[in-house]
């Protein structure tokens, strides 16, 4: 029921009325208060009208923010002393998709064993009732400037520069809110939320943000660009060059940790995120895909910061969500510093290459690409899908956990055998998809 990142997929097929209703009953269980909100999808109404009806059934209070960033909703939690929180949402994915993502009171998603008791109590049919005269009532608040007040204590920006943000017709609306505030001139694209996505497509990818490296490169702003929910932030330097998220990982963590410290990051994260905090004697420790882990990872002693290269990115010490209009302000922070066009100069790029291939039967081609693995190569890790170390190089071959997507991953410091050994990956996915 769980992927990466929530529960996540086609309305009408995988993400229903009936489930999000299954999940507030099952959620209501052992939770008095719940803090809820929605990505801009018109799909978000009805499925958050549908969880809210089961936690109110269970006698659950229900405080709804309304369309709000996730982190927001899951900063909500601590702040409106909720047991939990939830966000109607998927995130970066098409607009045809809607899922649920489920909050701690530590502003930390729900983990494993917690995804997993929910999950239980919907196949088991467990569920609790109030009496006609207990349900739970259903108010609407908001949180926004509380968040916004949270990001300007975390920041300390004497000269803020220009920026212009790429909302991707979202919910990000603080990140722009917080920027001004800050003191920076802020000009916007795609700021009307609309959960069509006609500006762009949601995932704020190189090629989906190309309208926003053109004005960067016009302007000589900082560009900043987040997903549907704006958990996620990628960055555009002021010359118009769009940041790789090994690049940013790197950057962030930088800065984040402190020397003995140890940063959390994902499996498909680059060598040259090691190599670079190495420098400054900073570990990285390696994590499951999806923030869910990288959080967990993050939540323990000694981690001063977790981050994916796909655009999430969490300081533990203020937040263990990702946290994307936070981000926002860490950026803004850091270029007022130094550009941060000077800061990608410093951070050494490998040859990476990453593709995702459309499969029907995750399972079962993954099935078959571990036992091919196994059979070929010697210094295999499961951690996370199949991972192969070569030596001089190494490749990732793992299910999307909330597309049906197989993804791709092979880098090495050479670019000729970094392609090669990306097309040797490849053709394992392809004899495994015939």
């Amino acid at each position: 029921m769980f992927g990466t990142s929530g529960i996540r997929g086609p309305v009408g097929e995988t993400v229903t009325a009936d489930l999000a209703l299954s999940v507030g009953r099952a959620l209501g269980i052992d939770a008095g208060r719940v803090v809820v909100g929605r990505d801009p999808r018109e799909s978000g109404q009805f499925l958050l009208d549908a969880l809210t009806a089961g936690l109110r059934e269970t006698g659950t209070d229900v405080i709804d923010l309304g369309v709000a960033a996730t982190p927001t909703v899951a900063r909500a939690v601590r702040g409106k002393d909720g047991d939990a929180g939830v966000v109607i949402t998927a995130s970066h994915n098409p607009p045809a998709d809607n899922g649920i993502k489920l909050w701690q009171p530590t502003t930390q998603a729900f983990d494993t064993a917690r995804q997993e008791t929910i999950a239980d109590r919907i196949e088991a049919g467990e569920f609790d009732p109030a009496a006609w005269d207990e349900l739970g009532t259903r108010r609407r608040q908001g949180h926004t400037e509380a968040h916004i007040e949270a990001i300007l204590d975390a920041v300390e920006v004497a000269s803020p520069p220009e920026v212009v943000v790429d909302l991707g017709n979202g919910a990000g609306q603080v990140s722009v809110d917080a920027l001004t505030r800050l003191g920076s001139d802020v000009e916007t694209l795609n700021a009307q939320p609309d959960g069509a996505f006609p500006g762009r497509p949601s995932e704020p990818t190189a090629e989906n943000c190309a309208s926003l490296t053109g004005l960067a490169r016009e302007t000589g702003r900082l560009g900043i660009a987040h997903d549907g929910d704006a958990d996620r932030l990628r960055a555009v330097t002021e010359d118009g060059e769009f940041v790789g998220g090994d690049t940013l990982l790197a950057i962030f963590a930088r800065e984040a940790a402190d020397p003995g410290e140890t940063v959390a990051a994902p499996v498909n994260t680059s060598l040259a995120v090691d190599d670079y905090l190495a420098a400054e004697d900073v570990d990285v420790v390696r994590t499951r895909v999806g923030d869910v882990s990288v959080a967990e990872r993050a939540s323990e002693p000694g981690v001063a910061f977790g981050g994916e290269p796909s655009g999430a990115w969490i300081w533990p010490a203020e937040a263990l969500c990702p946290d994307g209009p936070l981000a926002a302000a860490k950026l803004v922070e850091l270029a007022a510093e130094r550009p941060l066009a000077d800061r990608v100069a410093d951070v050494e790029t490998y040859p990476i290459h990453r593709d995702s291939v459309s499969v029907t039967e995750k399972a079962v081609v993954m099935e078959w690409v571990h036992e091919a693995v196994e059979d070929r190569y010697d210094d295999v890790t499961t951690l996370d899908g199949v991972r192969v170390d070569l030596g001089d190089a190494w490749f990732l071959i793992r299910a999307s956990g909330t597309q049906p997507l197989v993804r791709i991953t092979a880098e090495a410091r050479d670019p000729d055998r970094a392609t090669s050994v990306f097309e040797e990956a490849r053709e394992i996915v392809s004899q495994a998809h015939e």
